[in-house]
């Protein structure tokens, strides 16, 4: 992994925003989008919302996907396999980059056809335990007509990112704006943050 983790980096380092096509193995990937199709299929996602803490809101307005927590209490094997992945790549951070995290939270995240999530930053306002971003794709056979590009704003351009399988995404959560546009096809992700806490 230390090549991955190397390239993922360094790709951040040098736009901001580091782009990975196979951070995550293809059957990985796989096994984790089966979780959350099932997870689906059983209504156990839950409608997302903004905020933090006691100041959280339901706006469909600006954002309409489904969510579902990843935790090591499910027992679920590839779960676990990809909590083993995030915990080398914290290493890897605080060895090689002294980002001082000291954990992580990630979710499942489900758009279906028709679902967005407006321009926003990851980080709260009230909170700035939120360092960094990464988002992993499970989407196969996505194609251009879908939609659904993470749009990632610097200060004078912007960049569409593809959510197309196995590719992963990665950067600061108080540093870029950034939102899901409008989707055309159901769309599957993790995303999460790395904090200090």
């Amino acid at each position: 992994m230390q090549k991955v983790f190397d390239a993922l980096i360094d790709g951040y380092l040098l736009d901001k925003v580091g782009i990975s096509e196979n951070f995550l193995s293809l059957a990985l990937s796989k096994n984790l989008k089966e979780n959350l199709v099932k997870l689906f299929e059983e209504k156990k996602l839950i409608t997302a919302k903004t905020g933090i803490g006691n100041e959280t809101n339901l706006n469909t307005a600006i954002r309409s996907d489904k969510i579902f927590w990843l935790d090591r209490i499910h027992e679920n094997q590839h779960e676990n396999d990809f909590f083993d992945i995030m915990d080398a790549f914290v290493l890897f951070l605080n060895q090689t980059c002294y980002t001082g995290i000291t954990s992580y939270e990630f979710h499942y995240a489900l758009y279906e056809k028709g679902s967005f999530y407006k321009k926003h930053f990851d980080q709260f306002k009230s909170n700035a335990s939120r360092q960094y971003t990464m988002i992993f794709y499970l989407n196969t056979d996505w194609k251009l007509a879908d939609g659904g590009e993470l749009c990632v704003y610097f200060k004078d351009s912007s960049q569409n990112i593809s959510p197309t399988n196995g590719k992963s995404v990665f950067f600061k959560s108080s540093e870029l704006e950034h939102e899901v546009l409008l989707s055309h096809a159901q769309r599957m992700s993790i995303t999460g943050w790395f904090r200090v806490d």
